[in-house]
């Protein structure tokens, strides 16, 4: 059923507020500026957008990958000290030299074509790393939904639960539009049990300006230009190489939320190219890499609308909330447990979107070589937090765990009993 203008507003909305904790936290970890970032993020998604036809239902948010290399040139330098403006200046050109690595990578897939992708990246590697992008990501669900200001609550935990209780009976059991809303109607039943509790801080709305960019300091920061400097480029650009990987895995997720392979169209070297573009474009204004967002993906898995249009309505209201700080102030005081119990369901879905592939694509786990390559893709995906590569470079763990999974896949010989035949 085609959606209303006013539908559509609001389902855009609802993958806002999605995106908006995980957006907001890069900038408040590294000293970056917050309304920069929500303008970079909205930005960067239109011109993902632009680049990939309009075909993919993606929103790119800040990258976490990146909060090591930037922190280690920023330091604690923050905006007013002496040297910020010129370790910016630094950040700044290293990210614009990342944007440029994807931007290379993807034309050498365009020229390689996608099938060696795709023969890189067979089910029981996609499988397994889809499950763990959604397991990653679950400790700081759980952390947001059930501590308060670093304490175990149990206030906490019943909103919480308030929170899962409306997502899920929304989900079920509403009809009609209502049903595509139900992390719009959870936000708020959470946010208005939070208010007798104490849960709401309206400060950050009360100490944003007006329109952010009326802020001498933010306009300082999009006006520096940038320096390439090696020491900075060495430190943040590697670091792309290991989000194309990850790049890889969520557009693959994606494509199996939606059920058609964007891989091949509009092509994965367009989406490589859209995220690089969207990444070098916040590194000229100022913000953080950006990266495609599994938040997003939640929204889609469990609203079942895949309108590309609605993120980009998302993006619109993600350039607004930047411009406007006021907006963004009210939607920062949206408390950790409403937001955490919100992250439950979304991040669940995702690897639940892993385990689906698995199940279409018939392999048999009584076959070893499955077992091994899907076995080393957990664990080491899982357990792995981040290791140094070289200096201030480090390789998540899912990266490792997709390069792992490849090479395996690639020189175990395939074995006639790996697929479960159909009588």
């Amino acid at each position: 059923m085609e959606k209303t203008a006013g539908q559509k507003l609001i389902l855009g909305i609802q993958h806002v507020l999605a995106m908006f904790g995980a957006t907001v936290l890069v900038p408040a970890l590294t000293g970056l500026n917050t309304s920069i970032t929500l303008f970079c993020a909205g930005l960067g998604t239109l011109l993902f957008h632009w680049i990939t036809k309009r075909k993919v239902p993606v929103f790119l948010g800040s990258s976490f990958a990146f909060i090591g290399g930037i922190c280690a040139i920023l330091g604690d330098s923050r905006m007013g000290d002496a040297d910020y403006l010129d370790k910016l200046a630094s950040v700044k050109g290293a990210l614009i030299v990342a944007g440029l690595v994807y931007a290379v990578f993807a034309g050498l897939i365009k020229l390689v074509g996608y099938e060696k992708v795709n023969k890189l990246l067979p089910p029981i590697v996609t499988g397994p790393i889809i499950i763990v992008i959604g397991l990653r990501l679950s400790g700081s669900a759980i952390n947001s939904a059930f501590y308060w200001n670093g304490e175990f609550s149990m206030k906490a935990v019943l909103v919480t639960v308030v929170v899962l209780a409306a997502v899920i009976c929304i989900s079920v059991f509403a009809k009609g539009i209502y049903n595509l809303m139900p992390i719009l109607f959870a936000i708020i039943v959470g946010y208005l049990v939070c208010i007798p509790m104490g849960f709401i801080d309206m400060t950050p709305m009360k100490e944003a300006h007006a329109l952010s960019f009326l802020d001498r300091n933010i306009m300082d920061q999009v006006l520096c230009m940038p320096a390439f400097k090696a020491d900075a480029i060495l430190a943040i650009a590697p670091i792309a190489l290991v989000t194309l990987i990850e790049h890889v895995g969520d557009i693959t997720t994606n494509s199996a939320v939606v059920g058609k392979n964007f891989m091949i169209d509009p092509g994965i070297h367009r989406t490589i190219l859209g995220d690089g573009v969207a990444t070098a474009v916040a590194g000229l204004l100022g913000g953080p890499a950006n990266t495609t967002y599994g938040e997003n993906t939640g929204v889609l898995a469990v609203t079942k609308n895949y309108d590309p249009l609605v993120i980009r309505i998302a993006a619109v209201f993600a350039i607004i909330l930047g411009l406007f700080g006021k907006i963004g102030g009210i939607i920062t005081s949206i408390p950790g447990p409403v937001t955490g119990g919100i992250s439950i369901v979304l991040y669940g879905m995702i690897s639940s979107v892993g385990v689906r592939i698995l199940i279409n694509s018939r392999l048999n786990f009584g076959n070893s070589r499955n077992l091994m390559i899907a076995a080393l893709i957990f664990v080491l995906g899982i357990g792995c937090d981040s290791i140094p590569v070289a200096g201030t470079v480090t390789i998540s763990g899912l990266a490792l765990a997709a390069v792992v999974g490849m090479v395996l896949a690639a020189i175990l010989p395939v074995g006639k009993d790996d697929v479960i035949e159909v009588p």
